[in-house]
Order: C-alpha cells, then sequence, then structure tokens
C-alpha cells in the first residue's frame, strides 16, 4: 500500500516541471542562435534590396547610428543602418516610423544615398486595410517603386504630396490617408537626412575611434 500519496504525486510533478523546464531551456539555447542568424539574414536582404551589396563593403547591419528627431522621423530614438565602400559614406538607410496612418503607425525603412537621392522604400509592418491601405507592400502593388531615385528637389518640395493634395505621388482608390502619410514620412526623412546625414556618418566614426 502506498503511503502518503499526496506526497508522492507532488514529488512526481516537481519532477516533470524540473524536466520539462531543462528541456525548453536547452531547446531555447539550441535554437536562439538558430534564430538569430535568420533574423539577421532576412534584415540584410531587406537593406541590401535598397543599397546593393556591391555598392558597399562594410557590415551595413552592425554599422550603425541612432538619429534623434521624432517630428521627422517618427519616433524618439531611430535606428539608422549606414553603408560605406573603402570607409567613405554611400548610404543611410532610416528605420522610420509613420505614427498617423490609417489604423496605426507604419514602420518603414527608407535608404538615402550620400548625394540626397533615395535608394529605395520599403513597408516592414503595418496594420492597414487588406485590399485597401495595403498596397503599400511591394507585393500588392508597385507603388512603394515610385520612391526611387526621388529627392527633395525631384520633385520639388513643395509637389511632395498625393495627387488629390496637388502633389505628384499617386493615392489608392478608396484609401488617400496611407499613401499621404507615407509621402510625407519619407520627405521629412529626407529633411532629416539633409540637415544631419554627413554628421550621422562623422558622428559613427568618432564613436568607433574610441
Amino acid at each position: 500500500m502506498i503511503k502518503h500519496p499526496v506526497s508522492v504525486a507532488g514529488i512526481l510533478l516537481a519532477l516533470f516541471a524540473t524536466a520539462g523546464t531543462a528541456l525548453v531551456a536547452v531547446t531555447n539555447d539550441l535554437t536562439a542562435d538558430k534564430i538569430a542568424a535568420n533574423e539577421r539574414e532576412a534584415l540584410l536582404r531587406s537593406l541590401v534590396a535598397l543599397v546593393p551589396a556591391e555598392s558597399i563593403d562594410n557590415d551595413i547591419v552592425t554599422d550603425t547610428q541612432i538619429a534623434h528627431q521624432k517630428d521627422l522621423l517618427g519616433s524618439d530614438e531611430t535606428l539608422v543602418y549606414l553603408g560605406r565602400k573603402q570607409g567613405k559614406p554611400v548610404a543611410a538607410v532610416f528605420s522610420s516610423v509613420v505614427p498617423n496612418g490609417y489604423s496605426g503607425p507604419i514602420k518603414l525603412l527608407v535608404a538615402v544615398r550620400t548625394d540626397g537621392t533615395l535608394g529605395g522604400v520599403r513597408v516592414v509592418s503595418h496594420k492597414e486595410t487588406p485590399g485597401l491601405g495595403d498596397k503599400v507592400e511591394e507585393n500588392r502593388s508597385d507603388w512603394i517603386y515610385s520612391f526611387n531615385g526621388k529627392s527633395l528637389s525631384n520633385p520639388e518640395y513643395t509637389r511632395w504630396k498625393v495627387k488629390k493634395d496637388g502633389g505628384d505621388f499617386d493615392q489608392f482608390t478608396g484609401a488617400t490617408i496611407t499613401p499621404r502619410a507615407i509621402v510625407n514620412a519619407v520627405k521629412n526623412t529626407l529633411m532629416y537626412f539633409d540637415r544631419h546625414g554627413e554628421s550621422l556618418f562623422m558622428d559613427r566614426e568618432k564613436a568607433t575611434k574610441k
């Protein structure tokens, strides 16, 4: 006859709990490096789509700087990836935020070359309405490619609006708020780079030399 069945059951449960915790810990240890590597590879693919691999020779994923200007970049701290070749600046990719999308914030990657032209723009995440606002995705339409090569002077500054507002950029039928917000965010990112782009690269170089 088993004595103290409650105690035995408690011990068994504790053993199972310990074994389960150990198994989860081991699994996490085994998969953490793989997950990190996959995330890095996905980020690198996004970055080289905007800044071609042959145009830089540094590790753009780790060569970063933090930009501080919420009114232009959408957040208090904006991570900026810096592309260089032979130590010379090539392009900066801003992880800008559109705070006023139709259904919430929209996260972007905005690549600006050192001559002030756009290497391209990609939407990283959003909550826009399927079939309407989600046309900002490159697999939904080619609208996002309309930024390629543009600058603050092409089109001229006052034309950085959707056509409904008298600008040069298309909007979507039934969804003007989303493209309007993205056009404005990209323009603001260009403005930030125009004012602070050089210092972004210089600040990073100073930090590296310390």
